[in-house]
């Protein structure tokens, strides 16, 4: 089984967050970028089935993605067996405030994966910076191929995978999905393992990443970024001083004033 594992950097947010002078993305120039959490979760569920039966897992990212030759050595040091980084983002068609446009995005992948088939896709199932879950769907689309999402395990059965699919109230259920397909992974069923930095250097070293030009149909309407807003202010929070039972007693007046508690 050959399993690609698409994966974008995101803005580390630990850090300020400014946006640009037209307010239709974030100020990208100075921010540090990370591996999208999501995508952290569905390597490592393709790791756990390349454990299980011996599959072939395969990193691939964009070549414009800031940062991501970090995260694709960092998926070798973890146990993936080949990294790749797809060039032809430029042709790719306009950016919004996580970059690459979602369409754009899959268009790309796409055109990568009609040239080098997998039998199993995982992605993560949003990224910080978009948060509209469509990746997988659109790349499904494309591809048309089966699609699941919000996804918490994967097990591979011969020509088919079994995947538990989460919902609202801690419910799920398993569907049985004929390959090839595409999940989008909302957790692993572990933690994602750690990759030592001394493992990454080694893998920086090896040169294990290559580099595929493609040349993507144009993509389909995807959503637009008009305008971003800051969250608005809606109040300030209010520092209690003193001992402990001065404290208690402050927090005793505050509930009477507001009628939570009588006496």
């Amino acid at each position: 089984m050959r399993i690609v594992v698409p994966m974008r950097a995101v803005p580390d947010l630990v850090e300020e967050i400014e946006l640009t002078a037209d307010e239709t993305g974030i100020d990208r120039e100075y921010l540090t970028f990370v591996l999208s959490e999501w995508d952290a979760q569905a390597l490592e569920e393709a790791l756990l089935l390349k454990d299980a039966s011996g599959a072939e897992v395969v990193a691939v990212g964009l070549a414009d993605d800031p940062e991501i030759d970090q995260a694709l050595y960092t998926a070798l040091a973890k146990g993936a067996d080949a990294a790749v980084k797809v060039a032809g983002a430029g042709a790719a068609g306009s950016c919004g405030p996580g970059g690459i446009r979602t369409a754009d995005r899959a268009a790309l992948m796409a055109a990568y994966l009609a040239a080098h088939p997998a039998d199993l896709v995982m992605t993560g199932v949003q990224a910080a910076d978009d948060l509209d879950g469509q990746l997988a769907p659109t790349l499904a689309a494309l591809l048309d191929l089966p699609h699941v999402s919000v996804v918490v395990s994967v097990e591979a059965a011969g020509d088919t995978v079994t995947v538990r699919q989460e919902f609202a109230a801690g419910r799920s259920h398993e569907l049985q999905v004929q390959l090839p397909a595409v999940i989008g992974v909302q957790s692993a069923r572990q933690a994602p393992r750690y990759a030592p930095i001394t493992r990454i250097r080694q893998a920086q070293q090896a040169g294990g990443l290559s580099e595929v030009t493609v040349s993507p149909a144009a993509a389909r309407s995807g959503l637009v970024v008009r305008r971003m807003h800051r969250p608005e202010e809606s109040g300030h929070a209010e520092m209690l001083t003193g001992g402990a039972g001065e404290v208690a007693d402050q927090i005793v007046g505050l509930l009477r004033a507001r009628g939570l508690v009588k006496g």
